[in-house]
C-alpha cells in the first residue's frame, strides 16, 4: 500500500513540474527566440517608438483621415469581447445600420442622399401621414427613450418641457397610474408627440445642438422612414463590413472592399491638410493599400483584407510630418 502511495506522489511530482514547469518554459523559450513578436502580443509601434495597441485587435479611428474599422458591439473593448447577438428580425439592429448610413449613403450618380432626407423630413409626411417624428416615436418607443437618455441635455430638455405641459403630464399620469412621478425617459413617448404637433418639420436635437448636428441626427434617425418612403431609388451598393459587427467586436481588418469605400474620405482629408492634390493623394494611398492587403492561406483562399492598425500607421508616418 504504501509503495503504490509512493509511486503515484512520485507520478504526481513528476507530471507537475513536467507540466507546469518544463513544458511552459520550453514553449516561453521558443516563442521569445523564434516568434518574439507574436509571442509579445503583436504589439505595434509609432515612428516614435511609442507603443499603439495590438495588430489583433481593433481600435477605434474617428477622424476624417484614417480607415475606420468594424463597428463594434464590444466598444472595442478587449475585455468584454462580444457580438451584438441581434436577429435580423430585431429592429434594432435595423436601425442601428439605418444610422450609419443615411449621413454617407449615395445615388447611383454619386450624390449623396442626406441633404433630400432633410428636405422629406421638412415636409413632414411618412406615408401620406402627417407627423413624422410622432410616427417615429409611437412606433418605436425604445428609441425614443434612448434618445432622451443618451444626453443629459435630452433628458434636461424633456423636463423643461414637461413644466411648460402640466395638462399633457396630468393625462400622462392618468393613463398609466402606476407611473405617479415619470422621469424624462417615462415620457419621451408622449414628448415626442406633442413635440412633433407643435413643430411639424422639427426635431427637438435641434433646441440643445448645433444646426449642423441636428441636420446630421435627422439623416440618421429618419433615414429608414425616408427609405422606405422611397423603395424604388437606386442607392450606391455598401460593403457589408462597414456596418455590420464581428463575432468579436474586435476584428482588427476590413476587407478591401471596405477599405476602397473609405478612400475619398481620407483622400480628400490628407490632400486638404497637406495642401496637395486628392487625385495624387488617392493614388498613393491606394498603392499603400495594394501592398499591405493580404488574403488568407496566402492569397490562395478568400478576399483580400487590410489590418486597420497597421494601413493607419503607414499614413500617419508618411504624411503626418509633412503637415504644416
Amino acid at each position: 500500500m504504501l509503495q503504490t502511495l509512493s509511486k503515484s506522489l512520485f507520478l504526481l511530482i513528476s507530471l507537475v513540474i513536467i507540466v507546469c514547469g518544463i513544458y511552459p518554459f520550453a514553449l516561453w523559450i521558443i516563442g521569445q527566440t523564434i516568434f518574439p513578436f507574436q509571442a509579445n502580443g503583436s504589439m505595434l509601434r509609432d515612428s516614435d517608438n511609442k507603443l499603439i495597441g495590438s495588430k489583433l485587435i481593433a481600435q477605434p479611428f474617428t477622424k476624417d483621415e484614417y480607415f475606420q474599422p468594424r463597428p463594434s458591439a464590444a466598444s472595442y473593448d478587449a475585455t468584454a469581447s462580444a457580438s451584438s447577438a441581434l436577429a435580423a428580425s430585431n429592429y434594432a439592429l435595423r436601425d442601428r445600420i439605418a444610422r450609419t448610413l443615411g449621413p454617407i449613403v449615395k445615388y447611383q450618380n454619386g450624390q449623396p442622399v442626406a441633404p433630400d432626407i432633410e428636405k422629406w423630413f421638412q415636409q413632414d409626411t411618412f406615408q401620406g401621414k402627417p407627423n413624422i417624428v410622432a410616427q417615429w416615436a409611437t412606433r418605436h418607443n425604445s428609441l425614443a427613450q434612448a434618445w432622451v437618455n443618451s444626453d443629459p441635455l435630452h433628458g434636461a430638455f424633456v423636463d423643461n418641457w414637461a413644466k411648460t405641459h402640466p395638462a399633457v403630464i396630468a393625462q400622462f399620469i392618468k393613463d398609466n397610474p402606476n407611473t405617479h412621478k415619470p422621469k424624462a425617459a417615462d415620457l419621451a413617448v408622449v414628448f415626442f408627440q406633442n413635440f412633433s404637433k407643435e413643430n411639424p418639420g422639427k426635431f427637438p436635437v435641434s433646441a440643445t445642438h448645433s444646426v449642423a448636428n441636428a441636420g446630421y441626427e435627422i439623416q440618421s434617425i429618419f433615414f429608414d422612414m425616408w427609405r422606405q418612403d422611397h423603395p424604388a431609388v437606386v442607392l450606391q451598393d455598401i460593403p457589408g463590413d462597414f456596418v455590420t459587427t464581428s463575432g468579436s467586436g474586435l476584428d482588427p481588418h476590413i476587407s478591401l472592399q471596405n477599405a476602397e469605400y473609405q478612400l475619398n474620405r481620407i483622400a480628400l482629408k490628407w490632400a486638404a491638410n497637406l495642401k496637395r492634390n486628392p487625385e495624387e493623394i488617392r493614388k498613393e494611398i491606394e498603392q499603400m493599400l495594394k501592398e499591405t492587403s493580404s488574403a488568407p492561406l496566402g492569397g490562395l483562399a478568400g478576399e483580400k483584407f487590410v489590418n486597420v492598425l497597421e494601413i493607419n500607421l503607414e499614413l500617419r508616418k508618411r504624411y503626418r510630418s509633412l503637415v504644416s
